[in-house]
C-alpha cells in the first residue's frame, strides 16, 4: 500500500481484567498475558499488511473517554476496532456506549469494526478496509 490506512484498536487494558469473574466465562483459559500476546500478534499482522496501527488500551471508564478522545484528536483514523473485551462483557456495556459516542463525535469518517477476541482483529479490519 502506498497510502497507509490508519487503524485504532481500542480495548480494556488486560491487566485490569478479572478473568475469574463470571462475565468472562465466554473466554475460558484466557488471561492478561494471552490477551496481550493476541493483541501484539494482531498488531504485527496488520502492520505486515501495510496498515498503520495504534493500540489504545483503557481502564473501565474512569479515564477511558478522555484517553480515546485524545487519540482521535491526534490523527485521523480510517478504521476503529472496538474490542470484544469492551463489547461482550455485560458489565462494560456503559463503557461501550460511551466509547461509541466518542468515536462517532471525533471520527465520523472511520469505519467501525469488531473482533471476537484478541486474535481475529486482522480479519475484522479486512472486512471494512
Amino acid at each position: 500500500m502506498t497510502d497507509k490506512k490508519s487503524i485504532l484498536v481500542i480495548g480494556v487494558q488486560p491487566t485490569l481484567m478479572d478473568f475469574s469473574d463470571p462475565d468472562y466465562a465466554a473466554y475460558p483459559g484466557m488471561n492478561a498475558a494471552k490477551v496481550l500476546a493476541g493483541l501484539k500478534a494482531s498488531e504485527d499482522s496488520l502492520t505486515d499488511r501495510g496498515y498503520d496501527v495504534q493500540m489504545c488500551l483503557t481502564d473501565f471508564g474512569e479515564t477511558a473517554e478522555a484517553v480515546v478522545r485524545d487519540q482521535l484528536e491526534q490523527k485521523r483514523f480510517d478504521c476503529i476496532v472496538i474490542g470484544a473485551g469492551i463489547r461482550t462483557i455485560a458489565g462494560n456495556f456503559l463503557l461501550f456506549e460511551k466509547l461509541i459516542n466518542v468515536v462517532h463525535a471525533h471520527a465520523p469518517q472511520a469505519k467501525l469494526c469488531f473482533n471476537t477476541g484478541p486474535t481475529d482483529t486482522t480479519e475484522a479490519v479486512q472486512r471494512w478496509l
